[in-house]
């Protein structure tokens, strides 16, 4: 429970002590009473002059003035008394063992935050609590200096500036306890573009490839398991066996690469540039190929070891050209997918979502398509024609 000294105006005539409980209306209900003023005409300033609009912003034994419509200088006397205040009133703080210098008039821009109501009145319990200087005079703050110092940098000059070893997570938290509310957009910008270089730089490259591939013995398991190499350049490279299951591989460049009998279990290969690449025997359970470019691939094994690509996500991806007898694409989706002029004798296509897609030109010899989708897919020029048997559970 709080409690609030209310005065007619600034000469604090006439005072009442008053709970502060319920809402800002329950409130004004209670003054309008005590003081004999009608509702609808009555506002409530602090001492800094700003108007109080939630009952919230009342601290305990703070100081509350009232003014009518009528009877403005009652707030611009307050106001016009902390325009005047001299740039020279200077305070000492120490913020968890470290000083800092800083005018009065820095603490209070923001006039609803913890800084400028512990700042705000000489009169203000904590500044006449001896218990809260060191021994040099210094206001003590139990906070940590390393995130004070961006905070009252920013109420110096509006802008936050963070140097390379301060955690914008640690300076939010600390504006959060000071409530400084204006500062946490561009706070929350920072932690986002941090974020996302973070991400950047933890992303392998093609010389860290390369370099795990040279020191590791053929005889052991190369893994790159949950790995991001989001945007590398594997090209041509020789990534046979290599483990890539839930690797992040968005956007690479494996044109031509020998993913030979990798997995690629739930990896994201979406928008992945893999033309020309080997996939024989290749292991793709649920891997996401969306957008990916696999235009004249090679997935025929002739040991007889299948591609494995059930339930993968090749919606809207080029496999042009591309030798996928045998694959196993059973419940994988193809919609809008290019599939022009590619051998898929003998591929397991059954319950895949082959909607719009195009397989003009296509070999689909004894292919399995029994419950797939065809909707609107193009079957011109097809090298031999579909049996009922093909497509019929």
């Amino acid at each position: 429970m709080k409690r609030a000294y209310i005065y007619r105006n600034k000469s604090e005539v006439e005072g009442k002590v008053v709970i502060v409980e319920n809402s800002i209306e329950h409130f004004r209900a209670i003054i309008s009473s005590k003081f004999e003023i009608p509702e609808d005409n009555l506002k409530f300033y602090s001492l800094n002059g700003c108007e109080i609009i939630d009952i919230r912003a009342i601290r305990d034994n703070e100081k509350v003035y009232l003014s009518l419509e009528s009877n403005k200088p009652i707030r611009d006397e307050i106001i016009s008394e902390h325009n005047e205040r001299d740039v020279s009133d200077w305070i000492s703080l120490n913020v968890g063992g470290k000083h800092f210098m800083t005018s009065r008039s820095t603490l209070l821009k923001e006039p609803l935050s913890m800084l400028a109501r512990m700042f705000a009145d000489e009169n203000n319990l904590y500044l006449m609590n001896p218990s809260v200087k060191d021994g040099s005079g210094a206001y003590l703050i139990d906070r940590s200096p390393e995130y004070f110092e961006p905070i009252l940098n920013y109420l110096r000059h509006g802008q936050v500036i963070l140097d390379g070893n301060v955690n914008p997570n640690g300076v939010l938290e600390e504006a959060k306890f000071y409530g400084l509310d204006s500062i946490i957009p561009q706070l929350n910008k920072l932690i986002e573009e941090s974020t996302n270089q973070q991400g950047k730089d933890q992303s392998l490259t093609r010389m860290d490839v390369v370099r795990l591939i040279m020191i590791t013995p053929t005889t052991s398991e190369l893994r790159f398991q949950g790995v991001n190499l989001s945007g590398a350049d594997l090209s041509r490279l020789d990534l046979r066996h290599i483990n890539f299951k839930y690797a992040c591989l968005s956007k690479c460049n494996l044109s031509g690469a020998n993913l030979s009998h990798c997995c690629l279990e739930r990896a994201d290969l979406s928008h992945a540039n893999l033309e020309g690449a080997h996939l024989l025997g290749v292991k793709a359970l649920c891997a996401n190929m969306e957008g990916a470019n696999l235009k004249g691939c090679n997935m025929e094994d002739p040991v007889g070891s299948r591609a494995v690509m059930e339930s993968v996500n090749l919606k809207g991806a080029n496999l042009e050209g591309s030798n996928m007898a045998g694959v196993i694409l059973r419940v994988a989706t193809l919609k809008n997918a290019n599939l022009q002029n590619c051998d898929l004798r003998a591929a397991v296509l059954a319950g895949a979502d082959l909607e719009s897609c195009d397989l003009s030109g296509s070999d689909l010899h004894e292919a399995n398509l029994r419950g797939a989708n065809l909707k609107d897919a193009a079957f011109e020029l097809m090298l031999t024609p579909l049996h009922m048997s093909q497509t019929i559970r």
